[in-house]
């Protein structure tokens, strides 16, 4: 059972091995390769909000190649869950910003489909130049989801779409979430609000006063794509000084694994600081009902 000061990851037994949930305020990262349930994993931990904080948590995703991440259907079918999609692209209203009743979207896939990767070993110098061009145009959309969000009550946030690179700083994905965690996320909402409203920041003061949060109950889990598919292929590997993985409070791997003479599924939670965990390889199945843990804490 989730613990009261703890973050449900929708998932009871993995609360259980979580020692009560995730943990406010820190990041989270779930590793894994294409297809073993990172995106349904993501999902459900979003859809706990509802029950647990009265609002589901917002989808970031950052993914530039062509094949979609399937976040709306997922929601749809496990929790007949409309997304809300907001454009990277959108004009944001800066005066129209805290108007009652005004929706900022819990789903923003900021890049659009691009079909590029955007790592510096994949890209000219030119090209690489137009890609961090792009990006800057972008951000402010970027911060306004993501305030607005916590604004309106959002506490959890799902960041999806980091691909796969041996060196993370290489990677323009890396570099938006390294800057929207520390600087939107994790920040002091006054802060936020001046890198969001700029010139315009004065004659909104009076509002930004009146919508704050407390930043430090704000969640992230970040799914980060892997090379690796083995599971003990990932727990093999070091973290470098400086990588997410390293960073995070709590590391979830998800792997296949060798079971007699087939390939199954299993989850390892390798790190979850401030907090007694489960350390035991487990088992796990998706089904209609999303990611399922075939056993848990005994």
């Amino acid at each position: 059972m989730v613990s009261q000061d703890r973050h449900s990851t929708g998932i009871d037994q993995l609360d259980e091995m979580l020692g009560g949930g995730l943990l406010p305020g820190t990041l989270a990262v779930v590793v894994g390769a294409t297809g073993i349930g990172k995106t349904q994993l993501g999902i459900q931990f979003a859809n706990a909000g509802l029950e647990q904080e009265g609002r589901r948590g917002a989808v970031f995703d950052m993914s530039a190649r062509g094949d979609s991440q399937s976040h709306s259907e997922y929601a749809s079918r496990l929790f007949d869950w409309t997304m809300s999609k907001v454009s990277g692209d959108q004009m944001v209203a800066l005066d129209a910003f805290f108007d009652c009743g005004r929706n900022h979207g819990d789903y923003m896939h900021v890049f659009d489909y691009s079909g590029r990767r955007v790592t510096k070993r994949d890209l000219d110098f030119d090209q690489w130049q137009s890609w961090q061009a792009e990006l800057n145009a972008k951000l402010r959309s970027a911060i306004a989801f993501l305030y607005g969000n916590c604004v309106q009550g959002t506490r959890r946030f799902v960041v999806d779409g980091i691909e796969p690179t041996d060196t993370p700083h290489e990677s323009i994905q890396f570099n938006l979430f390294e800057y929207v965690y520390h600087q939107v996320m994790r920040k002091d909402p006054p802060w936020v609000a001046r890198d969001l409203f700029r010139e315009a920041y004065r004659r909104n003061a009076a509002a930004v006063a009146e919508n704050t949060y407390d930043a430090a109950s704000n969640s992230c889990l970040l799914l980060y794509t892997s090379h690796d598919a083995l599971l003990d292929d990932m727990l093999a590997r070091p973290l470098d000084e400086g990588d997410a993985l390293a960073n995070a409070n709590t590391l979830i791997y998800l792997g296949k694994i060798r079971e007699g003479n087939r390939i199954a599924r299993g989850l390892y939670i390798a790190k979850h600081r401030g907090s007694a965990c489960d350390d035991r390889i487990v088992q796990y199945h998706i089904d209609d009902a999303g990611l399922q843990l075939d056993s848990g804490p005994p």
